[in-house]
């Protein structure tokens, strides 16, 4: 079994914790990993653009001289494609770019996450997580003491509100929660820091 350090907000090691083979002592599987994060770029992408095809702008409802004899090229509209306020040809229109993946490579995937933060010794397990109050000092002082400098992924066991508006404002700092983890976000953080009771639940519905 991977272990990894279980540690106080203040930074002194209290110990060693043992994590699950199942969920973090897997093979990487690189492929599932390239597929889920793929996947999750693609669903966040809003699909909103648009430009205006030469029946939707204005104007340009009568041809704009004779067909012969002015010695210029013959135009129908001034709103083709190649005049100067015409539509345009081919351009984006409002889609759809998500697209779902099966529940059993999306778990491979985020099995494969979290067995590459063991291998990296990425993760640091937090016994006792609790801000009281709206205290960004205290996990600035948190991150310090465990030497973390990088991007950090801080996980709680639930929505912990505390938590999540005190360490939000914190440059290259996101706070999570297990409901809602995901591979993109473990891998696009250096450090993954949980909470020891997250880690039980993270077990419990990832085995």
């Amino acid at each position: 079994m991977p272990k990894v350090g279980l540690y106080k907000m203040d930074g002194s090691q209290v110990g060693d914790i043992e994590l699950s083979e199942a969920i973090f002592g897997q093979e990487v599987n690189k492929s599932a990993l390239h597929q889920v994060v793929v996947n999750y770029l693609a669903n966040q992408r809003h699909g909103t653009q648009s430009t205006k095809t030469r029946s939707e702008v204005s104007g340009g409802g009568i041809k704009p001289w004779r067909q012969k004899g002015t010695g210029r090229a013959r135009q129908g509209s001034i709103r083709a494609t190649q005049w100067i306020k015409g539509g345009i040809a081919l351009g984006p229109k409002p889609r759809d770019y998500s697209y779902s993946l099966n529940k059993k490579l999306k778990r491979v995937a985020l099995k494969s996450a979290l067995s590459a933060k063991a291998i990296e010794n990425e993760i640091k397990v937090i016994e006792d997580m609790k801000v009281e109050g709206y205290k960004t000092s205290v996990i600035a002082n948190m991150l310090k003491s465990l030497n973390v400098n990088e991007k950090a992924l801080i996980v709680t066991c639930d929505k912990d509100d505390l938590i999540v508006k005190s360490a939000r404002n914190i440059k290259g700092v996101t706070p999570t929660f297990v409901n809602v983890l995901n591979v993109y976000d473990i891998l696009s953080h250096d450090q993954l820091i949980i909470a020891k009771e997250a880690v039980t639940k993270i077990e419990e519905v990832f085995a």
